[in-house]
């Protein structure tokens, strides 16, 4: 890998702050590392005598693991942290807990926070990498990139693809993300769902307002259908799980009354019968669990060209991940 500046920079605390060029580099670079997780031995020595944090202040399943199958892919060490059995418990600052990993000399940190910029916050006080692994309802880039590789995988390119983001675009991570790297791209996205789940001002990132479920089929190419976010609500932002299902959950009759083939994503977890029905979750038109095996791929990407390793094209790698 080289020294010096590196093709992401020192962070990835947002898709909000990359060039177009830089989003190409992280899915070029992700392609190499599918062929990792097909091999007989399932790992290369790119990021061995390097020590990454996984910070987890928020519960987590599918990002937590997949960021620690991606480390473990690239033979780095790695240690994991949770509020609950950590010092935050005790009121320690989130600075004066990576201030004291800092001294155990470590190499990078992966956070996920409830609050919106802790990501930035800490990459701007530490001088190891910081990998925004989900900040409030700010952004969740490595999940964005990962839905933007599973389109890109099936459709072939991202240039003129028409996304529709349905759900609760309100209290998503995922949505802010995905608008900021499909436009950069060349996308239109879209966002649908209840006017109490859209926030003010959706426009100015670049996606336009599609007025209900059915207008939203007939636009898109794709829909990436998101899960109703209770945890962060406090109010009555739908009048019940049944009504939303009714309105909004995406169900086979829907797709059968598409006039052409349309990709059906959810960054998880389901809730199923209420934002998604099991027989479209599970259908010939999800790619949610192809969306899982990019998740790797993606986030080795992201900790290779972060730790200083050079930008992979697919056709260009086979030699480097090759056992």
């Amino acid at each position: 890998m080289s020294g010096g500046k590196t093709v992401l920079g020192k962070d990835l605390t947002g898709l909000d702050a990359l060039s177009t060029d830089q989003i190409r580099a992280i899915l070029d670079t992700a392609e190499p590392m599918k062929q990792i997780a097909r091999r007989r031995v399932k790992k290369v020595p790119v990021l061995r005598g390097k020590t990454i944090v996984n910070l987890f202040f928020e519960a987590s399943t599918r990002t937590r693991i997949s960021f620690e199958f991606a480390e473990k892919r690239l033979s780095a060490d790695t240690v994991n942290i949770g509020s609950v059995g950590s010092s935050v418990s005790k009121g320690e600052t989130l600075v004066d807990t990576a201030r004291n990993l800092e001294a155990m000399s470590i190499d990078m940190v992966v956070i996920r926070h409830w609050s919106a910029g802790a990501a930035a916050f800490l990459a701007a006080r530490i001088p190891s990498s910081v990998v925004n692994a989900g900040d409030g309802a700010h952004e969740h880039p490595t999940q964005a990139l990962l839905d933007i590789l599973t389109l890109r995988d099936h459709f072939g390119r991202i240039d003129g693809l028409k996304v529709c983001i349905v759900g609760d675009v309100l209290h998503s991570r995922v949505a802010r993300s995905n608008i900021h790297g499909l436009t950069k791209l060349g996308a239109e996205v879209a966002v649908c769902g209840p006017r109490t789940l859209l926030p003010a001002g959706i426009e100015e990132l670049g996606a336009r307002v599609v007025n209900g479920l059915e207008e939203a089929i007939e636009w898109a190419d794709a829909l990436n259908v998101l899960r109703l976010q209770l945890e962060r609500m406090q109010d009555g932002y739908v009048p019940s799980l049944r009504e939303y299902n009714r309105v909004f959950g995406v169900t086979s009759a829907h797709l059968q009354r598409a006039d052409r083939e349309l990709l059906i994503m959810h960054p998880g977890p389901l809730n199923r019968g209420v934002e998604i029905d099991s027989d479209v979750a599970d259908g010939p038109h999800s790619v949610i669990l192809r969306q899982v095996t990019n998740g790797v791929a993606v986030r080795m990407a992201v900790l290779y060209l972060l730790a200083g390793g050079e930008a992979l094209l697919a056709e260009a790698a086979s030699e480097w991940s090759q056992e």
